[in-house]
């Protein structure tokens, strides 16, 4: 347990306690937990989830953009429902991008453990497109990935960012039942509109 790892899991934390209660703030706070993770995830040699969250500070700015444009009146994120194909298609290419990661890894470079670290950094991606784009369900499969990523940082010795990841399931969990309860837009109304 190093410092760099101990401020790494209070700012994630943060920052998915932020996002599963729809802030604004949750952007920056897990833009900071990237930058963070990418130079721990540098020191003990897991590549994918290094670059990872490269890709993820960019996958934040697009999130926080969407966010600021997905707002009803009152400043309330909409949360928008994700369609059966948009879903096939989501894991379809977290599927690819797995395999393509971990082939690379496997081959080119000394990752730890490259074919489950680029199954979870590449399904991770597609939760993270999800959560930008205010689909409910992207907490569902957060909680998939972040469940197998405790069994691998216990692995690794990361127990902090293991305890992290036990945590984030849980926030999930919340994120998901949060976010099925709030109002999505129906045709242009929202559904209390209609009901109401």
């Amino acid at each position: 347990m190093t410092p760099l790892e101990i401020a790494a899991v209070a700012i994630s934390f943060a920052g998915i306690w932020l996002t599963a209660a729809r802030r604004m703030l949750c952007w920056p706070v897990n833009l900071l937990a990237c930058g963070l993770y990418f130079k721990l995830f540098l020191d003990v040699r897991l590549y994918a989830d290094m670059v990872l969250q490269a890709v993820f500070g960019v996958a934040i700015l697009y999130g926080w953009v969407a966010w600021a444009r997905g707002q009803d009146d009152r400043g309330t994120v909409i949360v928008e429902p994700l369609s059966a194909r948009a879903a096939l298609a989501g894991l379809a290419a977290g599927a690819a991008g797995a395999l393509l990661i971990g082939w690379f890894t496997s081959h080119y470079t000394d990752a730890a453990l490259p074919w489950i670290d680029a199954g979870l950094s590449s399904f991770s991606l597609v939760a993270q497109v999800w959560t930008a784009r205010r689909h409910r369900e992207s907490w569902l499969l957060w909680i998939v990935v972040d469940v197998l990523y405790v069994g691998m940082f216990v692995f690794k010795g990361l127990l902090p960012t293991a305890g992290l990841y036990a945590a984030m399931v849980v926030l999930a969990a919340v994120g998901y039942r949060r976010w099925r309860m709030a109002r999505e837009p129906v045709l242009g109304l929202t559904q209390k509109e209609l009901c109401g």
